[in-house]
């Protein structure tokens, strides 16, 4: 899954936001990690979501209706493309409105002072500035972040223009995702009952 997705599921809170954009970034045991209990919890979350995802048959099914030119990039493709119908259908899923909750977000993570990878702390304020979240719900949010990965990843050509991938299967890629995320949204809420029993609380 992509940011928006990570940051509804994480908990809505400084550590679990910034913990949200970690997991893409900390890679190896958690043990040692420079971070607070908060922070590596959303962390594995972000983790066990990917997992999730990767395996998901319909996920493999969204991935498979992309192009053979472009597959090596489906699992990106997908990604942004589920961010963009979860931000499309947001109020089914959030009783909060999208740009309240993104705002704050935005907040949390222009207020953090947790040292941050280079690469991390570099995006983060593009992120704001442009607004990236709440533009995943126009189909030109969706293309201007997978031209920007297309230029600023070497390899990644092929995601410029990527846009009409989604575009010439939208139907058929909203559907994959309204039948999946809320299994997604279920194995998260079975994942922290784990913790919670893990950490004696429940």
């Amino acid at each position: 899954m992509n940011f928006l997705a990570h940051l509804y599921l994480t908990p809505p809170t400084p550590g679990g936001r910034i913990g949200s954009f970690l997991g893409d970034h900390v890679k190896g045991p958690l043990e040692r990690a420079p971070y607070d209990a908060e922070i590596v919890s959303a962390i594995r979350l972000h983790r066990a979501v990917d997992t999730f995802t990767d395996s998901h048959p319909l996920v493999t099914a969204s991935k498979a209706r992309l192009s053979a030119a472009r597959r090596r990039y489906a699992g990106i493709i997908v990604d942004i493309c589920y961010d963009h119908f979860l931000a499309q259908a947001w109020d089914e899923y959030h009783a909060k409105p999208l740009e309240a909750f993104v705002g704050e977000v935005y907040r949390d993570l222009s207020a953090s002072t947790v040292a941050l990878p280079s690469g991390l702390a570099a995006m983060i304020p593009r992120l704001v500035e442009y607004d990236w979240l709440t533009s995943y719900r126009e189909l030109h949010g969706i293309a201007r972040a997978l031209d920007g990965m297309g230029h600023r990843i070497w390899h990644a050509g092929a995601l410029v223009g990527a846009v009409t991938e989604i575009e010439d299967h939208y139907e058929a890629l909203r559907a994959d995702f309204t039948a999946y995320f809320p299994e997604l949204v279920a194995e998260v809420s079975q994942h922290a009952r784990a913790i919670d029993v893990e950490g004696g609380t429940a």
